[in-house]
């Protein structure tokens, strides 16, 4: 089931805790609602337990809908929340590692950074996809600079076992250059995360996207 949704799946969105607008669940309810694949919630230097009520939202909601919903580095709230999803960078956990604490059926991905990484990720074992990014700079990752449309058409010309995402400032307005590559999947934030109307941003970005 898992599996295929992932394949299935081509938005990803990553929420903070929404604390500044105290609206968490009813954000998370309305995207789901709206077409997001999948939500992981990503704010650094929340405490665990604080991080697991965010999922167990998340979870619920994503149960609503039939969706997918992601952890973001740690493996052992992963399995704290039972979550499908659990989602490592480049200076995380390694796979193998992260695996012994999760369910066997657990979908893991992987972030790339480079053409050499993202070559390393389709072969890594225990990887079931990948992004690829930052296409451009972003203050949701100060100091990584930006991998640009050529880490992505790398990704699209490479064969592909892997489902892989775009990631990295992507918005309505530069979405045809990243699908001009040949991404056919995107990870989003600020896009919809700032948008007035997220449910309509989210619609106007799967209507921009090519079928997975």
């Amino acid at each position: 089931m898992t599996a295929a949704l992932l394949a299935a799946a081509r938005l990803y969105l990553c929420t903070d805790s929404r604390s500044k607008t105290g609206d968490f669940a009813e954000f998370v309810e309305t995207v789901y609602a709206a077409g997001v694949d999948i939500v992981q919630v990503r704010e650094k230097g929340l405490e665990a337990r604080a991080e697991i009520a965010l999922l167990e939202v998340v979870a619920a909601a994503a149960e609503r809908h039939g969706r997918l919903f992601a952890v973001n580095d740690r493996a052992d709230v992963a399995a704290a929340v039972d979550a499908p999803v659990l989602h490592l960078g480049q200076d995380d956990l390694p796979v193998a590692v992260a695996r012994r604490l999760l369910r066997d059926d657990v979908i893991v991905g992987r972030s790339t950074h480079s053409p050499a990484q993202f070559d390393a990720a389709l072969d890594e074992a225990g990887v079931d996809y990948l992004c690829a990014g930052p296409t451009w700079a972003t203050p949701t990752k100060p100091g990584r600079p930006a991998a640009g449309l050529a880490l992505l058409e790398h990704a699209a010309g490479r064969p592909r076992p892997r489902p892989w995402f775009a990631i990295g400032g992507i918005d309505l307005d530069r979405l045809d250059q990243v699908t001009a590559t040949g991404a056919r999947r995107i990870v989003v934030v600020r896009a919809v995360t700032e948008a007035e109307d997220p449910a309509a941003a989210v619609r106007a970005l799967l209507a921009g996207l090519p079928p997975s």
